[in-house]
């Protein structure tokens, strides 16, 4: 969806007329702060947790091109590995450059899944193909691991954008646009925790009109497994539909896919229709799982003419029907954009980065958590960190972006520890250091609730 690696290339709504507002709760956590600072930089952070241990991965930023890994026990500062990406050159290639897009999982297995987006170079060199690559770690949380004992495969070279992996015990999924602007939401499986991979079915193809109104038009959002259901969703916000079709990137609609025998088979459920001409693309919508209960989440930033606010709905019965959204984010976060959710015994948290005003010159932007324990009935909102990240535009835009509005890439996350229900939060702040030019260098930092 956001072409993060073309310039490596070139280098080389309304469901019922009104919004549900949530009624707000009184709360506070507070939060340690640690810059996982890089002389390169870097942006984009994901983070993932098995029991009590982290994994963390941000795309550096300057040379040299690469995904970096921390992994460490929550709580605790992470040690940094270096860069994921290089189990790709033990793997054949004479050349790997990119490492953008990249999604990590912990599996239950003990195993750390990843995959980027790369451009494999062999000689003779004809053209370059941005591939989707597929990355294993066997045992993250051994006090001898290295990233050189990671293996790494590319499973897919058609020209690919923004993969996503998650996994319930040995089947493994990853999920990512194909064919270049056809935006199908191709999606693979490995039953073998990662060793090999098969196609499965496509998340909105053989829908009728949904598939119609998403081919060519829709922004894909993360793939989650669920370890009770045993189900798989696939979230993706869609464009307008007749004339209007693959001419706007006003992707208003959001949907959450499910399939129910492990990725053959997809079902779409509309979960929000946005105004027309309003706009989910700031950017991913989200979808995240309980793993205790089995609930699914789903949260997206609208911009409308009523502004830009964070919404949020859930499922009680599996991914089958959907609850009326509701805004999450209330002042001083007027303006809230690049959320993700995440839920662990009935503690569901969403972050966002939020301005007191528009998403224009001179915004402050803070992060927020927002947090609620009775599925969105009420929300506690709370700053993670009192200094502000950014300063000015946050463009949404991909490679169309002016410079400096764009530092923050993408999306920044959330998860929480399963053993006490804290949460550690990766985002990007580019008011940390600059380049050898001046220029805002984005850093990684860690929150983690005290």
């Amino acid at each position: 969806m956001r072409k993060t690696l073309i310039a490596v290339v070139l280098i080389l709504g309304i469901l019922s007329g009104m919004w549900a507002v949530a009624v707000r709760a009184q709360g506070a956590p507070s939060f340690s702060i640690t810059p996982l600072q890089l002389s390169f930089g870097s942006s984009e952070p994901e983070i993932a947790f098995n029991g009590g241990f982290m994994a963390i991965t941000s795309l550096s930023w300057l040379l040299p091109n690469g995904t970096q890994l921390w992994t460490g026990d929550f709580g605790a500062t992470p040690n940094l590995q270096g860069a994921i990406d290089s189990a790709l050159k033990k793997a054949g290639f004479t050349v790997v450059f990119g490492g953008g897009d990249a999604s990590v999982d912990l599996g239950s297995t003990g195993a750390l899944h990843a995959t980027t987006l790369v451009i494999p170079i062999n000689q003779p060199f004809r053209a370059a193909q941005i591939s989707v690559s597929a990355i294993r770690c066997a045992d993250p949380a051994s006090p001898d691991f290295s990233v050189t004992d990671c293996t790494a495969q590319i499973i897919d070279f058609a020209g690919n954008d923004r993969p996503w992996i998650t996994s319930d015990g040995a089947h493994v999924y990853i999920s990512y646009h194909d064919s270049k602007n056809s935006a199908l939401i191709r999606v693979q499986r490995s039953e073998d925790d990662g060793f090999t991979w098969t196609r499965v079915g496509d998340a909105i193809t053989g829908a009728g009109s949904t598939t119609g109104s998403a081919t060519f038009n829709n922004i894909a959002g993360p793939i989650v497994a669920d370890p009770v259901s045993h189900n798989v969703y696939q979230v993706f916000a869609s464009g307008e539909v007749g004339i209007l079709k693959a001419k706007t990137a006003d992707y208003s609609n959001t949907f959450v896919s499910r399939s129910t025998n492990a990725g053959m088979h997809w079902t779409p459920i509309l979960v929000f229709a946005g105004p027309l001409l309003s706009t989910n693309a700031n950017v991913f919508p989200v979808v995240a799982v309980d793993p205790t209960n089995g609930n699914v989440y789903a949260t997206w930033s609208n911009a409308s003419k009523s502004g830009t606010n964070v919404y949020f709905s859930f499922s009680a019965d599996a991914g089958a029907s959907w609850s009326s959204p509701v805004i999450v984010n209330t002042a001083p976060a007027k303006t809230a954009v690049f959320p993700w959710v995440a839920a662990q015994a009935g503690t569901v948290d969403v972050v966002y980065y939020g301005t007191a005003g528009a998403n224009a010159a001179g915004a402050v932007w803070n992060v927020y958590l927002a947090q609620t324990t009775n599925n969105g009935a009420n929300f506690s909102q709370s700053l993670v960190s009192a200094s502000p990240n950014h300063v000015g535009v946050i463009c949404t835009q991909g490679t169309a972006c002016a410079p400096g509005t764009r530092n923050l890439l993408d999306l920044f996350e959330i998860g929480i520890d399963p053993r006490n229900g804290s949460a550690a939060i990766v985002y990007v702040d580019d008011t940390l250091t600059q380049d050898s030019l001046g220029n805002p260098l984005p850093q990684t930092v860690l929150a983690q609730q005290k």
